[in-house]
Parts: structure tokens; C-alpha cells; sequence
């Protein structure tokens, strides 16, 4: 039965069982969550939310399938031209997209009417690059202009694009890129550099929020943060109800289904999904996908270990450290201690672009594990036949002795 589904699922086995695992999950805490809202909102229709999920989750589930045979290869050429293609989609977004909240994020496609978060583009575009170069320069990765330079531009330019509207989405991204290049052993002295750049540009941000009040989104980063640090019951109303939630649900959970805080807790389908799922799940349901996200992470190293070259092992880990942070981080603003952020939980929480491009980057990981595989098939074969041939030649001189 393994060796039938490994034949389809080819890579590492147990990332697509986590991957099938968190979609099942994602379908039933979404339905779930968002069962009285589209009883209201459409007609009465409960599965309304719930197949749009579906949906998503099986497109996202062929990318992930299709992206997975296509050779890790491709994605180091393409690199520079998805970063150089998602910089004007950055800025498009900022100056004509669309706008929920006080934040532009999002940009609508023409003709089919889609929305995507360029973000999402944008993460994965750097996240490639950045592997790329480190593979590329590794035998000058200490120097300053011709391998850190480079990088450290890129960066700031795809944060600082990114960090009005979404401050946690290019505070996340910065931090693995900081880790991805430490990975690559680049000099720490320009590392702490970056790091320096980093601090000025959030002091100046943090200046910006204390002289011009409460307005756009620089206030709500500042009632965030106020919020959780005076602990604020009516300014932190979504996390009190998240408590709630957790509280009520305690070891073993009220059952799929049963919850009553989606009733209260605004946006349950989405950022605070994981207190949904311990209401329902319990605390054992909450601790089991916590271990899941951190399985996905061990998986990632062994395929790094299992891999001879720079840039597929890069690559593998600087998206799946991508990926666990946030969900590391969506989970710790639910149990409250972390600030509410809005970062969504990867595959599981209701959503379009961060679906899609969360596929492709677990097709992409998957594909570096396929190939990884077949190139260790592929030299155990070469070494078995040429034992093989020598063998035969050792025979051969025997027989001539004789």
C-alpha cells in the first residue's frame, strides 16, 4: 500500500501526509467556524464557506503535485525574475490596491475579478533569490559588494514595500531571510549590520506612530501593541474571546463542531482559527498541531542532510522555516502571548493566495526531495555497477594468472 501511494506522492511521504492531514483539518474547522456567518450571509447555506475551502484546498493540493515533479533547477533559474517581477506588483499594490482596513495588500485581476496578496509572490520570490545567491557565491560569501550587498538591497526594498500595509509580513520575512543567511554563512559582522538597518527602520516607523496619534495603520500596530502590553480586556476583545475558547475547551475538547465562541470571536476563520480548533479539539488537538508544523520542520532537515548541493538545501530550508514561524506566530497571538498580528495559520486557516502560494512552496520542497532521492538512487546504482565491473575485472585477472 506505501510503496502504491509513494509511486504518486513521490518525495518525502510523511510531509504529504501532513500536508493531506492539515487540509482534512483546515475543511472541518472552517465549516465549523464559518457555519452561522454564511447562514446569514448566504441564504442559509451552511456549506457555502466550507466548499469554497474545498476547492481551494484541491487546487492547492494539485499545484502542490504538479509543482512537485518539475526539477528544483527551474526554480534557481527563475529566481531574479520572479523578485524582479514581484517588486512593481508590490508597488502596484501600494498605490492602486485594494484597500481593507487602512491597508493595501491585496490587488484585484483583471477580468476574472480574483484578489491576490502580492506579498505572498513576494516572500517566495525572495526566499528563492536569496538561496540562489548564497549558492551561487559560496566561495566568496564573506565578501561585503559582491555577495552580501546584493542580498541585503533585495531585502529592504521587498520589506520595505511590504511593511505598510503589513508590518508582520515583513517583520516574519526579514527574520528568515536574517536566519537563511546566517544558514549560508554569511559574515557576521554584515549580518548585525542588516540587523542595525532593520531597527532603524522600525524605530522610525515606532517615532512616526507616537507623534501622529491614533490614525491609519500606524495606529493599529500602536493599539496592538498597547493592548497586549497593558493587557486591555475591551481594546483585546478578539483575544479575550480566544481565551475564552481555549478555556472552554479544555484537555479533550467539545467535539467538532460544538463550539460557541465562533459566535463572538471575530474573524475565527482566519487568524484565530487555532483557538477554534482547541475549543473543539481540545488541548491534546492543539498540542498535536503544533507538533505537526514542527514535524515539517524536522522532515526539512533531513532532506537538507540527504541533499550534496547548496542551493536545494537552502532553498528547503528557508521556505519551510517561512512557513512554521508563522504558524508559530499565529498560534502564539491566540493563546495570547504574542500581539494579534493577522498572519494566518498555513493551510489550515480560510483563505485564497496564501492557500495557493503555501502549495507551491510545499511542491517546491517536495520536488527538492524528490530529486534528492533519485540522485542518491542514481549514485547507489553507478557505485553498485561499477563494484560490479571491477569485480569482473578482478575475476578476469585471476583467470589469466592461472
Amino acid at each position: 500500500m506505501v510503496e502504491k501511494i509513494s509511486k504518486y506522492l513521490q518525495g518525502n511521504l510523511v510531509i504529504w501526509m501532513v500536508i493531506i492531514f492539515l487540509s482534512v483539518l483546515s475543511m472541518l474547522a472552517v465549516y465549523s467556524s464559518t457555519g452561522t456567518l454564511a447562514y446569514k450571509y448566504h441564504g442559509g447555506n451552511t456549506f457555502y464557506f466550507f466548499l469554497k475551502q474545498a476547492i481551494l484546498l484541491l487546487i492547492g493540493l494539485g499545484i502542490t503535485y504538479t509543482t512537485h515533479l518539475i526539477h528544483y533547477k527551474f526554480f534557481y533559474k527563475i529566481s531574479s525574475l520572479l523578485l524582479i517581477i514581484s517588486i512593481p506588483l508590490l508597488l502596484l499594490t501600494l498605490m492602486l490596491g485594494t484597500s481593507l482596513n487602512e491597508a493595501s495588500r491585496w490587488i484585484t485581476l483583471p477580468v476574472i475579478g480574483l484578489t491576490f496578496q502580492t506579498s505572498d509572490l513576494a516572500k517566495l520570490a525572495l526566499i528563492m533569490y536569496i538561496a540562489q545567491q548564497l549558492s551561487k557565491k559560496q566561495d566568496r560569501i564573506k565578501e561585503f559588494n559582491e555577495t552580501f550587498l546584493p542580498i541585503m538591497i533585495a531585502i529592504v526594498v521587498v520589506c520595505g514595500l511590504i511593511i505598510k500595509a503589513d508590518f508582520s509580513t515583513a517583520a516574519l520575512l526579514f527574520l528568515t531571510s536574517l536566519i537563511l543567511m546566517f544558514i549560508g554563512r554569511i559574515n557576521i559582522r554584515h549580518l548585525g549590520g542588516l540587523v542595525l538597518v532593520g531597527v532603524v527602520l522600525v524605530s522610525i516607523f515606532v517615532v512616526i506612530g507616537i507623534t501622529s496619534g491614533n490614525t491609519g495603520r500606524i495606529g493599529t500596530w500602536k493599539n496592538r501593541i498597547t493592548n497586549f502590553m497593558e493587557d486591555d480586556q475591551e481594546g483585546n476583545y478578539q483575544v479575550e474571546q480566544a481565551k475564552i475558547a481555549i478555556v472552554t475547551g479544555g484537555l479533550f475538547g467539545k467535539g467538532p463542531g460544538n463550539s460557541t465562541q465562533r459566535n463572538f470571536l471575530p474573524h475565527p476563520y482566519s487568524d484565530f482559527i487555532y483557538a477554534i480548533i482547541i475549543e473543539e479539539y481540545g488541548l491534546i488537538g492543539g498540542v498535536i498541531i503544533l507538533l505537526l508544523y514542527l514535524f515539517l520542520l524536522y522532515h526539512a532537515g533531513a532532506i537538507v542532510r540527504q541533499s550534496s548541493r547548496t542551493y536545494p538545501a537552502f532553498l528547503v530550508i528557508g521556505l519551510m522555516i517561512s512557513l512554521v514561524l508563522q504558524a508559530m506566530i499565529n498560534m502564539a497571538v491566540a493563546v495570547n502571548i504574542f500581539p494579534v498580528t493577522g498572519q494566518t495559520l498555513p493551510l489550515v486557516s480560510m483563505g485564497g493566495s496564501s492557500i495557493l502560494f503555501t502549495s507551491i512552496a510545499f511542491g517546491i520542497i517536495l520536488s527538492v526531495s524528490r530529486t534528492v532521492k533519485e540522485e542518491k538512487l542514481q549514485a547507489e546504482e553507478e557505485a553498485r555497477l561499477k563494484m560490479e565491473e571491477n569485480t569482473i575485472e578482478n575475476e578476469s585477472e585471476n583467470e589469466n594468472n592461472y
